[in-house]
């Protein structure tokens, strides 16, 4: 039967993520259900943010909102999971489409982190808004400042420097700058 499980976006309401994962985990557990469910999901990635001048780690949801899914969604299944508070719908689902569309395999591999992430080897930039950067080519060289907008998976930054006593936001290139470590 594992051959015809397929993901699925469930969408909730906002921050009730974790509640709805379990809900199905505990709802489902016992039950003839229970085979027709394989793996559920809450994508989260870490983050940094200063708090009292200090950079501290926390966990943040990549999609809020949403929670994922492996399933063979059978109508009893999806009827389970569409009763419990705070699912609003299976991605996909509208008045004209009744059943939810599975997501596509490329789309899996990304979110479970499979996906070769790499565009350019050696070329992966992992900066965070909020994160102390140092100005290493172009104009700025040698500005300090503060990312504040990451962009195209990382590669654009907003950061920013101050320049004659005023902040500037600058946009770069994440090549044009190194993080400095404090």
């Amino acid at each position: 039967m594992a051959e015809a499980m397929k993901w699925y976006a469930i969408h909730t309401y906002s921050s009730h993520e974790n509640k709805v994962k379990t809900a199905i985990e505990k709802g489902l557990e016992g039950t003839e259900l229970e085979q027709h469910v394989g793996k559920l999901l809450v994508p989260l990635r870490k983050a940094f943010i200063v708090r009292e001048g200090k950079r501290v780690e926390q966990e943040r949801k990549i999609f809020t909102s949403y929670v994922f899914i492996e399933a063979d969604l059978t109508p009893q299944l999806r009827t389970y999971i569409l009763g419990i508070a705070g699912v609003t719908k299976f991605l996909g689902q509208s008045k004209d489409h009744k059943d939810p569309i599975p997501l596509d395999e490329e789309e899996v591999n990304r979110l479970l982190g499979i996906a070769d992430r790499e565009k350019e080897p050696g070329k992966m930039f992992d900066f965070m808004p909020g994160d102390m950067v140092k100005v290493t080519t172009g104009p700025f060289t040698d500005f300090e400042g503060v990312v504040q907008k990451v962009a195209d998976d990382g590669q654009k930054l907003v950061i920013d420097v101050t320049v004659f006593g005023r902040r500037t936001p600058v946009e770069l290139n994440a090549s044009q700058v190194e993080i400095l470590k404090k």
